[in-house]
């Protein structure tokens, strides 16, 4: 059973920055892509960003595409997720995935893709 653990999230100000880490079990991480979802209250879940298993592309909402930063670091079976000059509307709890398939490209930002999730790490921005 794959689990994914995620962590990093906390209270920060309109401005600031979190680093979030989603740790994954297995010994086959390096063969799959990683993608960060968030759902704030009340709405659904949606894509944040996600990067390919070779780490060659990363891909990212347009709410979030140059302030968020998705990295791996496969020798410790972890994906990050680097938030910068957060707002308010960015509070929400975010969770990593992870695709059943190895070697999977494409279809990044839906859920579908996904087979695996963690259970989630919040995130609040006061103002």
């Amino acid at each position: 059973q794959v689990q994914l653990v995620e962590s990093g999230g906390g209270l920060v100000q309109a401005g600031g920055s979190l680093r979030l880490s989603c740790a994954a079990s297995g010994r086959t991480f390096s063969s799959y892509a990683m993608g960060w979802f968030r759902q704030a209250p009340g709405t659904e879940r949606e894509f944040v960003a996600a990067i390919s298993w070779s780490s060659g592309y990363t891909y990212y909402a347009d709410s979030v595409k140059g302030r968020f930063t998705i990295s791996r670091d496969n020798a410790k079976n972890t994906v990050y997720l680097q938030l910068n000059s957060l707002q308010p509307e960015d509070t929400a709890v975010y969770y990593c995935a992870r695709p059943k398939q190895r070697y999977y490209s494409g279809g990044y930002s839906h859920e579908g893709t996904y087979d695996y999730w963690g259970q989630g790490t919040q995130v609040t921005v006061s103002s």
